[in-house]
């Protein structure tokens, strides 16, 4: 199961799996998004190469207006996917 939702105080809260079969309900949440936002990743399970998709799609776009996603509470496996995919290097990551 995964739920994106957009809180009350702005930020992005992932819960679940995030893959491919996720990607049409996590943009309908991220599209909202046009200033710097944290996503918060406490509750997230996993993330496939189809959420990290979704992700760098968002970060693309907010920065050309220069804002940009901050994420947070990552656990160490999601954080290793990002530092393998260099992700580190393109995301302010807490």
């Amino acid at each position: 199961m995964f739920d994106a939702k957009l809180s009350g105080e702005g930020e992005i809260l992932l819960r679940g799996r995030f893959d491919a079969s996720q990607v049409d309900k996590a943009r309908a949440v991220f599209d909202r998004v046009s200033a710097t936002c944290s996503v918060d990743f406490r509750d997230l399970e996993y993330i496939s190469s189809a959420g990290l998709s979704v992700l760098l799609g968002t970060q693309k776009r907010l920065s050309q207006t220069g804002h940009c996603l901050k994420l947070k509470n990552m656990n160490p496996h999601i954080r290793q996917i990002f530092e393998y995919a260099r992700f580190d290097m393109l995301f302010d990551i807490e």
